[in-house]
């Protein structure tokens, strides 16, 4: 069984950055100079965030937010 969790996480442009942060784990976010940057910097964060709940004994929340584009005009 693998221990990788796919979480949705939404970039956005920020004034000079890009900033991200993760729907199902409240609280979790970073930013960085380039989207490549704030992936980066956000998968980190995720990693920090579970071992910080575990140390805590804080349940971590399983991923559950669907993310789809809509196209409308």
């Amino acid at each position: 069984m693998s221990d990788v969790r796919k979480d949705a996480v939404v970039i956005e442009r920020a004034a000079g950055n890009y900033s991200a942060y993760v729907p199902d784990l409240p609280g979790c976010i970073s930013v960085g100079d380039t989207v490549e940057d704030t992936e980066r910097n956000i998968r980190e964060a995720i990693a920090l965030h579970l071992v910080g709940l575990r140390e805590a004994g804080d349940p971590v929340p399983e991923p559950s937010t669907v993310v789809e584009y809509v196209e409308a005009s």
